[in-house]
């Protein structure tokens, strides 16, 4: 059963690839293309930080804080295989959001972004992005809710 969640994280992570290679390859940086008028653009965007791009030009630190992630989820993705499925779920989004990322940042120096909500103070993400944010909430959901998690 872990394969499955496994595979789940490989799908995002290839997901995630594949749409900064498109964008990438047909976006000029910082080309805009509005999808929904005053609501959602496709915008390319190389972020080195994090969200608002703060901690701009950390790569040693990105890179020690994905490795530490990564070993720490897979720990428990095996040491607790049997805990409920918001968590296991939520485990194989924030590994693939995390590798996600992590490719980029060795591969380019910085990661593509192209989600941009245009009617609201929000950085520009993307897919693995939005893959480590529901797998938080997956997670919290789980130590909010599971009496397995609560003792």
């Amino acid at each position: 059963m872990i394969a499955v969640f496994f595979l789940l994280s490989a799908v995002v992570i290839g997901l995630d690839q594949w749409l900064k290679i498109w964008i990438v390859t047909n976006y000029q940086l910082g080309e805009i293309h509005s999808m929904i008028d005053g609501i959602f653009s496709l915008t390319y965007l190389q972020n080195t930080g994090a969200a608002w791009s703060i901690l701009e030009g950390r790569m040693i630190f990105f890179a020690i804080i994905t490795v530490i992630a990564v070993a720490v989820v897979i720990y428990l993705m095996f040491r607790y295989r049997k805990n409920s499925l918001w968590f296991r779920f939520g485990l194989a989004f924030v590994l693939a959001g995390a590798i996600g990322n992590f490719i980029d940042r060795m591969q380019h120096g910085y990661v593509v972004d192209m989600f941009q909500f245009d009617f609201i103070n929000f950085p520009i993400f993307n897919i693995a992005d939005m893959s480590l944010v529901c797998g938080v909430i997956l997670i919290f959901i789980y130590a909010l809710t599971d009496d397995e998690a609560n003792g």
